[in-house]
């Protein structure tokens, strides 16, 4: 916490009846009545208010400790919960709804937003994969209020010579490198265009029956160095155990998936993950979508449940994450349920609030407390009963602003 935060903090905490007078400003919001979850650990406080102003948090605190200004648009909040705003670390924005996202009309843009993202409490996201041309424009217009939105973050996409999946179309031309010359020069090209980070392909699937397409160590690591230096993440999607130790290797920051066609990550992995630092996206429902055999769909869960399970049980960061935009199960009531099965609901939470906040450097978000970003999920039942009441959003608040409200 920067030395700004913790005095603003120290001087919204001396006085329960502060005054905010010419401080508040008219977008001023207040949600009262709630159920507030400071941050997954943290015990509740129940009958509490949340006072923002300027997009930032101002006070919170049981009723009757905190003034609420005569100014603030007031949310009822009795029998709700607040918690941190959700960030979902794995979307894409592709398909026909996003193109021509600089000249779609703005209602469709922000109807297919609520059903997508913001309809589920998401308030931060990263974009794994999309056409720049297009995300780079829809990210501007969320940006100026055009549409309503959550912060989008972007990544750019590099994969193995020869490596073109075939889940993607054939038609589609994808960046691939055959040398660590080419990688370095494609990931400095994606971030000179404003993108935030990288997605390697380590392994890519080129269908049943067929040997996955690895990307060679050297090849990585020559895309991971140039992001790094420029103080950007790497993601990176592995497709089998060669392709979790490319990530090793060249030192990834973040592993986009599971991996439910291997007995499980080894001992070995483990203990690497755990020392560089290592992310782990589980996108366990993901594997519900990819066939429609039954016993294969229970199998692949069940192994991405059990590596969730080993990952975190070994201190593991775990980042959530549904690859959502590639598959349209949009409800995350399903990614929430898996999950739960290996970890807590208070890591649930983490997941999606303090756990993404701290590991990307963003100190001023994931809790509610003074001084930090006014981003907020507004639930209808406990998530501290069962995970599943993460997906029963009331309202999503991003900066203080509602993007998404129940009807």
């Amino acid at each position: 916490m920067s030395k700004k935060i913790r005095a603003l903090v120290a001087l919204v905490a001396a006085s329960a009846a502060f005054e905010y007078g010419a401080a508040v400003r008219a977008e001023t919001l207040a949600l009262v009545g709630c159920k507030i979850y400071a941050s997954p650990a943290a015990a509740p406080v129940d009958d509490a208010v949340i006072v923002a102003s300027d997009g930032l948090i101002f006070a919170v605190g049981a009723q009757g400790t905190v003034q609420v200004p005569k100014a603030a648009r007031v949310i009822d909040c009795a029998g709700k919960a607040v918690v941190g705003g959700f960030w979902n670390s794995h979307v894409h924005f592709t398909g026909p709804a996003w193109r021509n996202a600089a000249h779609a009309p703005a209602a469709e843009l922000e109807t297919k937003m609520q059903e997508m993202l913001t309809r589920w409490g998401f308030t931060t996201v990263w974009d794994l994969g999309s056409d720049p041309g297009n995300s780079l424009a829809l990210r501007h217009r969320v940006d100026t209020g055009e549409v309503a939105g959550p912060r989008i973050l972007l990544t750019g996409n590099i994969f193995p010579k020869g490596g073109h999946p075939v889940y993607l179309p054939p038609q589609l031309q994808l960046p691939e490198a055959a040398t660590p010359e080419e990688a370095g020069q494609m990931a400095s090209g994606d971030l000179q265009m404003g993108l935030d980070g990288m997605k390697l392909f380590t392994g890519a699937f080129m269908g049943a029956g067929r040997p996955v397409v690895n990307m060679d160590t050297a090849v990585a690591k020559a895309a991971v160095d140039v992001t790094h230096r420029a103080g950007k993440p790497v993601f990176a999607h592995p497709q089998n155990g060669r392709g979790v130790d490319v990530v090793l290797d060249a030192g990834v920051n973040i592993l986009a998936h599971t991996v439910p066609t291997e007995p499980g990550y080894t001992v070995d992995q483990l203990v690497r993950f755990k020392s560089q630092g290592t992310a782990l996206i589980p996108t366990l429902s993901l594997w519900t979508t990819v066939t429609s055999d039954p016993v294969a769909v229970t199998r692949l869960t069940e192994s991405g449940v059990s590596q969730l399970r080993a990952f975190s049980g070994n201190g593991g960061v775990v980042l959530f994450g549904t690859d959502v935009g590639f598959t349209s199960l949009y409800d995350t009531s399903l990614e929430f349920e898996l999950m739960q099965r290996a970890i807590p609901a208070s890591d649930v939470l983490a997941s999606l609030t303090t756990g993404p906040a701290q590991y990307f450097g963003e100190g001023k978000k994931g809790r509610i407390e003074p001084g930090f970003d006014c981003d907020l999920v507004v639930l209808d039942a406990d998530p501290s009963m069962d995970a599943r009441n993460l997906a029963k959003v009331a309202y999503t608040i991003r900066a203080g602003k509602l993007i998404y409200q129940k009807q």
